[in-house]
């Protein structure tokens, strides 16, 4: 049975892993949090989850390094200093960095690729995501993720066409822009929806995470799946065969 070792395992996701593992013939090696020992966890793991903070990256992923242990990056609100540091590690183990585990968005995303490929630039998109109270970050890992998709599509970068603060006289919307909309409120676990505005008709893609199980769920078939791949970077969408 494969031991899943959890970083961060005292955050909701840490927690709903360790709940789940079990149910999906994985076992729980254990935990750290701030403080704890990343490598001695490292050591006694088959293959390590990250949901802990920006903060904690380097640490986590020299601990992966040092033991040879593959590790699942689940941390949202990476900047490029920390994918620069998981390209490095990927070099020496397997790492799966992904702004969200669900495997319903993961597959909601090549849908949203291929609209917008196939969309001419007068389909304005719009990517509306909610979430609970407590989310620190916005736009969401998940929404900036199908905002790369969409990017993806059409030949671009995200960076060139994402717009995410409308407040004020801003002008009229500008053709071939992404734009994002946040909503923060009560226990919400994750909406995301991607509108597809054409000249007289519109296509929404929505998805809708009604318990945080899901994104344990897939965060676990992840981990299993990538015990077996050899030192590389890998994404959501390999774990699907997509």
């Amino acid at each position: 049975m494969t031991a899943i070792g959890i970083l961060g395992s005292e955050g909701r996701m840490g927690r709903a892993i360790a709940t789940i593992a079990g149910d999906l013939g994985a076992s729980i090696a254990g935990g750290v949090d701030a403080g704890g020992d990343p490598l001695a966890l490292a050591k006694r793991s088959n293959v390590l989850v990250d949901f802990t903070a920006p903060s904690a990256l380097e640490a986590n992923l020299t601990a992966a390094t040092e033991a040879g242990t593959p590790i699942l990056v689940g941390t949202t609100g990476l900047g490029a200093q920390h994918q620069a540091l998981i390209d490095n590690a990927a070099a020496r183990i397997a790492v799966l960095q992904t702004n969200t585990t669900s495997l319903g968005v993961t597959l909601l995303a090549r849908l949203v690729a291929d609209a917008a490929e196939r969309l001419g630039s007068d389909w304005d998109i719009e990517i509306i995501e909610v979430h609970h109270r407590h989310k620190v970050d916005a736009p969401s890992g998940t929404a900036l993720l199908l905002g790369e998709a969409a990017a993806q599509g059409r030949g671009a970068r995200l960076n060139d066409l994402k717009v995410v603060d409308r407040a004020g006289l801003v002008g009229a919307r500008a053709e071939g822009t992404i734009g994002f909309a946040s909503i923060r409120g009560g226990s919400i676990a994750g909406d995301h929806q991607v509108i597809f505005a054409g000249p007289g008709e519109r296509i929404e893609l929505t998805h809708r995470a009604e318990s945080r199980e899901i994104f344990a769920r897939g965060a676990v078939r992840a981990a299993l799946w990538l015990t077996g791949q050899p030192a590389g970077r890998y994404t959501m969408p390999e774990v699907l065969g997509l």
